[in-house]
């Protein structure tokens, strides 16, 4: 039987509606203002537990999977920045943060296919000893036990380059532990360690936990820059930095503490896939004062210096991205 007119009006709008409601339901779970991409699982290397590199991750890791719908986003700890910029050199890993330093160091198998989605921010490295401890710089660790942050993380590299640099190069100079961030401050508080480095953004929260029961301070290591540049081409990735009197007011007692800094980046390879990468970066940028909250060196993150990668290209896609919201 033949619908009346008005009938035959009336289920078109009702269809229409549905449709539109269909289409505003879309809009608002789907992004809509950026490219296609794979919805294959992604891993992201992060570091140590309970370093700044694993709670930056577990605190980006929810906004990935409201910006990547269908894509299964896992979290995969490491040593650090050495062992993150193989793991994606060599696509154990599809993303990683790592210092640039770390980076620039690294001649294995995909050396040449590394690319770079941003500069996020600065590790500032980090000596602690007790409060009463007579060290002064690095030069007094003579003999000492010394946490110098696991074989392959980026605490590491940078330990064993101011060690020498300090003239404790030869393997009896120091007593050498290789302890990260998840074991050295208990060490230190437990009497097995003198000393522990340590590379993270400011503040570090392990280290102003360990600062509420333990009497430590920040040992100065400004003094060291000039002779650290003179070893090695990859040493011009640190720079002399200050890490403010505020950074650990419980530890500094108003004071400045000369130190070195290092860029960190978030890396990938040429092989991923450019959408994916373009999303991933937006993520990264639009989520830095949500995630500086509880991680404060993310604040640090500005869309004006995330461009500047070196040693590493931008991938395609981080390029789409910054072209897209340059003013």
């Amino acid at each position: 039987m033949e619908l009346p007119r008005i009938g035959r009006r009336r289920a078109v709008q009702a269809v229409l509606a549905v449709a539109a409601a269909v289409a505003l339901l879309l809009w608002w779970v789907l992004p809509s203002d950026g490219p296609s991409y794979p919805k294959d699982r992604v891993d992201f290397a992060t570091g140590v537990r309970n370093g700044v590199y694993d709670t930056y991750g577990k605190r980006l890791q929810p906004y990935l999977h409201t910006d990547l719908p269908g894509v299964p986003v896992r979290l995969v700890r490491s040593e650090g920045s050495v062992d993150n910029v193989r793991r994606v050199a060599t696509g154990e890993a599809d993303f990683a943060i790592a210092a640039a330093d770390a980076v620039a160091d690294y001649d294995g198998p995909g050396a040449g296919r590394l690319r770079a989605c941003a500069r996020l921010y600065d590790d500032y490295m980090q000596l602690v000893v007790p409060a009463d401890s007579p060290v002064r710089s690095a030069k007094d660790l003579r003999g000492l036990r010394v946490g110098i942050g696991q074989p392959s993380s980026g605490v590491n590299l940078i330990a064993q380059r101011l060690l020498e640099a300090a003239d404790l190069g030869e393997p009896g100079d120091v007593r050498r532990r290789t302890v990260g961030i998840d074991r050295a401050p208990e060490m230190l508080r437990e009497g097995k360690l003198d000393a522990f480095f340590w590379s993270g953004g400011l503040p570090t929260k392990t280290i102003a936990n360990l600062a509420e029961t333990t009497d430590v301070k920040l040992v100065q290591l400004g003094d060291l820059v000039a002779r650290l540049h003179a070893e090695s081409e990859e040493s011009a990735y640190y720079r002399q930095a200050v890490m403010p009197a505020d950074a650990y007011p419980m530890v500094q007692g108003g004071r400045a503490v000369q130190t070195i800094a290092v860029a960190n980046l978030l890396i990938t390879t040429d092989r991923t896939d450019t959408g994916l990468v373009d999303r991933l970066t937006r993520t990264v940028i639009d989520s830095r004062d949500r995630i500086g909250q509880e991680v404060h060196a993310a604040q640090l993150m500005d869309l004006r210096t995330a461009v500047f990668t070196d040693p590493l290209r931008l991938h395609a896609g981080a390029e789409r991205y910054y072209r897209s919201v340059k003013p």
